[in-house]
């Protein structure tokens, strides 16, 4: 009998041990998971690393490649596109004024009247018109002839529709594609992007195209501007406030531009501009350079863009990119453990999530962070995904904005030393900041990563801050525009009027 008792007490102890190892595997198995996960944001803070020592080291390469770009052709990888524009509008412009906004399948006609009296709110119309398949891929006269038309079919509803031969209008062109600007009012198209494809119409002059069509359609308009859309957001920006020295648009894409002096544009010694200042188009979105923070996620994400080695600052602080930047520090998580459950093939779909949901997951102040467990089912099939996984998913939100935004904040802090407006004395200047006197100075900004993305505006002032100091960071003011495509280039048509 005390044989029978010994037997079950060593087979319940060896089932109890069982048990109990399985328990234990288990919590090791579960330890290992969590520890490659957590090595895996650690690796990415690493990577993505912003202390304001880095910035600087940014800032100063930015003001350096301005330079570069400014003194030769294909001195820097910042293009530094010469504008014309020399003439910003400044609130007593006074009479009806048209834009036309062509930046992809979508076109903008637009009506803006100016009092001569600055105004927050100004009175404009607008209409959207899609752009016909078989348009986008014709003729240069079949697609201007089709915005032309649209013009005036805009401008005969004004009143009682009598007016359309009432005198000259005057026309600011937004024309989204590259083009190799040639004086205020023309600029010849290097190439299409976004679907067009009408071959007749490369290497020519877009805003006289343009025109031409204008005439054939018996419509008394000119040309007045030809307009980038960084360079309408900074017409709104000096429109509002003549303080405005730069704009910065930050949403799918970025750009700059920025007042230059004239005889600080050497590679175009001679050129005579009255107000002896020039607005400069950056294409900042390509600047590079050994100091940016770059991961293994920037390099695979450039290498299986459609532009590799192309656009990389863009490619790090713009909207198009963040979320796919997010989606392959998830992809690499998942496959270093199971905390996500089975790999889902959407994990491997590029762009699938987009930075507006990166956003929203980002800024989910909910206990349980319900609306992080809702875009990770909806976007990407991964059910029941446990409250530690998905803080970790905000974790990684937060480090890939806040690196593009304070990347974003040194881009403006290089404009700003570049002509002498950061508190430095500009690249050249030696003078310390107690010798400087800080000017007001207003950077206008358009996209709605910043407008929009609460997080994404307070790191880039932070940084701002950061790398000014406070003193010299309170006379930088931040000032969001609007539109900057379409009333921009109104008002700058305004500004060049005959």
């Amino acid at each position: 009998m005390g044989r029978v008792v010994v037997g079950v007490a060593v087979t319940v102890a060896v089932a109890t041990c069982a048990v109990a190892a399985v328990v234990v595997g288990r919590r090791v198995k579960s330890r290992r998971k969590w520890k490659k996960v957590a090595n895996v944001v650690r690796e990415l803070e690493e990577g993505c690393d912003t202390r304001v020592g880095r910035l600087r080291q940014v800032v100063d390469a930015m003001a350096v490649e301005m330079h570069a770009g400014l003194a030769s052709e294909g001195g820097s990888k910042l293009k530094m596109l010469l504008t014309f524009v020399d003439n910003l509008p400044n609130g007593t412009e006074k009479g009806t004024y048209y834009a036309l906004h062509l930046g992809g399948t979508n076109f903008r006609v637009l009506r803006v009247q100016l009092s001569g009296q600055p105004t927050s709110d100004l009175e404009h119309e607008v209409e959207r018109q899609p752009i016909p398949q078989n348009v986008m891929t014709s003729t240069s006269e079949d697609l201007f002839d089709f915005i032309a038309s649209s013009l005036k079919d805009f401008i005969a509803k004004e009143g009682d529709g009598s007016n359309i031969s009432q005198g000259r209008r005057e026309l600011g062109f937004t024309f989204s594609f590259p083009v190799k600007q040639m004086s205020v009012s023309s600029g010849i198209l290097i190439k299409w992007t976004k679907g067009f494809s009408i071959v007749d119409m490369v290497g020519r002059d877009v805003a006289a195209c343009l025109q031409e069509a204008l005439i054939r359609n018996g419509l008394d308009v000119r040309v007045a501007a030809l307009v980038n859309d960084t360079v309408g957001t900074l017409a709104v920006g000096h429109y509002h406030d003549p303080d405005t020295v730069a704009a910065i648009i930050i949403g799918t894409g970025t750009n700059a531009c920025y007042l230059e002096r004239v005889d600080a544009i050497i590679k175009c010694q001679g050129l005579l501009m009255s107000s002896g200042r020039m607005v400069v188009n950056m294409e900042w979105g390509n600047f590079w350079s050994s100091h940016l923070p770059r991961t293994s996620y920037d390099i695979d994400l450039d290498a299986a863009s459609p532009n590799p080695n192309d656009q990389g600052f863009e490619k790090m602080i713009s909207g198009m990119y963040l979320g796919d930047l997010v989606r392959r520090v998830i992809l690499r998580m998942t496959l270093e453990s199971d905390m996500f459950g089975p790999i889902s093939p959407k994990l491997s779909m590029p762009f699938i999530l987009r930075t507006p949901l990166m956003a929203a997951m980002h800024e989910d102040n909910t206990p349980d962070l319900r609306e992080v467990a809702r875009i990770l089912n909806d976007i990407f099939e991964i059910p029941d995904v446990p409250l530690k996984a998905r803080k970790i998913v905000v974790k990684v939100c937060d480090v890939v904005t806040r690196r593009a935004a304070r990347l974003a904040a040194a881009g403006i802090v290089g404009i700003l030393k570049k002509i002498g407006r950061d508190g430095s004395g500009g690249i050249t200047g030696g003078r310390s900041r107690s010798d400087m006197k800080m000017k007001r100075t207003v950077v206008a900004i358009e996209g709605g990563l910043y407008s929009k993305y609460t997080l994404f505006r307070e790191y880039l002032r932070d940084a701002l801050n950061e790398i000014l100091g406070e003193d010299i960071a309170k006379h930088v003011i931040l000032k969001v525009t609007e539109d900057g495509s379409g009333i921009g280039a109104a008002l700058l048509a305004a500004s060049y009027s005959s």
